[in-house]
């Protein structure tokens, strides 16, 4: 795993191996979209207003600013379930804490703006938070040589039917790596919460050692079949298990895409991975002494996550020059992790 120019992070490995052509995507705002798809709607009476917003080239934390100036509430009163791009065209849930007070007449009216759009609303009694949307759906454009050679439709089959590797994107290690680079500095000095109030940095430091992990077992070939001792996921569920042989049940399912091996989101306590899984991951931790001694004095919790992802309800189609990507992923999946196995380009 050799870094990528002028950045920290290393070029990790790809499970179909380097693509052979460049590729062109959020080409233009509209040319990336995605609209969360929760499990619920709001109930329709409660102290919170949830409001479906369309935005346009502009961030999640710049829209909470927004709803908090229009609507005179809190920052801290705003709740969402994930964070969205800026370049980008994305629908997605917030809610707003009105105890009290009524829903505000021409509501569209007061919170729309450039880039801001309302597309509906309601009440509910509690508050929107992190990560209970089900999963996000894509529809990306893409152009360049790996579309005209036709080598991005042979990878994207094969994706379709083996798995994607479940990645965190670069957007979780800041611009050129700098959350990575921060949080080494954070982490030698000791980590402090008045020092990384959003736990950005914490976040990226054990992301960054899920994905060493995860590029270490595509190397090896047993990212998708499994080692022994895995913690297994399955799919479309929370639910994991230890495996501690691969027997031919177990295989059947990691080939059926039904189950899928785990990586760390590492912490403090003991893990259910054991034999040569966690040995892997041990082997991993010891070159990486100041993250991981960090992560665990800030009392984070060990995690595991899956270091494969499906995509759900998966569609190509031709529109002139280019071809329009749609899946879906499980929240917490990247669709940078998709295209980097698609096509090379500098922001993957």
């Amino acid at each position: 795993m050799s870094e990528t120019s002028g950045s920290p992070l290393p070029d990790w490995a790809r499970s179909l191996g380097t693509p052979p052509h460049s590729g062109r995507f959020r080409e233009f705002p509209e040319a990336f979209r995605v609209e969360e798809q929760m499990a619920f709607t709001p109930e329709g009476e409660g102290e919170h207003l949830w409001l479906h917003c369309e935005k346009r080239n502009l961030s999640t934390a710049q829209l909470i600013r927004h709803l908090s100036h229009s609507l005179e509430v809190a920052p801290r009163d705003i709740g969402v379930s994930g964070l969205k791009d800026h370049t980008a065209l994305t629908r997605q849930w917030v809610s707003i804490a009105l105890a009290g007070r009524p829903t505000p007449l021409g509501l569209a009216e007061q919170i729309e703006m450039e880039g801001v759009r309302l597309l509906s609303f309601g009440r509910h009694p509690r508050k929107l938070r992190r990560g209970v949307h089900r999963a996000n759906r894509f529809a990306l454009y893409v152009t360049g040589e790996a579309v005209t050679q036709g080598s991005l439709e042979t990878r994207w089959n094969a994706l379709v039917t083996h798995g994607v590797p479940n990645y965190f994107g670069p957007q979780r290690f800041g611009h050129q790596g700098s959350n990575l680079t921060r949080a080494r500095a954070l982490m030698a000095r000791g980590w402090k919460k008045k020092q990384d109030r959003d736990g950005f940095l914490l976040s990226s430091a054990r992301s960054f050692l899920f994905n060493q992990v995860l590029s270490e077992r595509i190397e090896q070939d047993n990212w998708a079949s499994g080692l022994a001792g895995d913690v297994f996921n399955l799919e479309g569920s929370a639910s994991q298990f230890a495996g501690q042989a691969l027997d031919e049940q177990l295989r059947a399912r990691l080939t059926a895409l039904d189950i899928h091996p785990t990586g760390p989101l590492w912490g403090r306590g003991e893990s259910d991975v054991s034999g040569e899984a966690c040995a892997l991951e041990q082997a991993i931790a010891e070159h990486e002494p100041v993250l991981v001694e960090g992560i665990e004095k800030a009392g984070a919790a060990p995690m595991r996550r899956a270091l494969r992802l499906c995509l759900q309800a998966p569609a190509l189609e031709r529109e002139g020059e280019g071809i329009w990507l749609h899946f879906s992923l499980a929240r917490g999946g990247f669709a940078t992790a998709v295209l980097r196995e698609l096509f090379q380009h500098p922001a993957l």
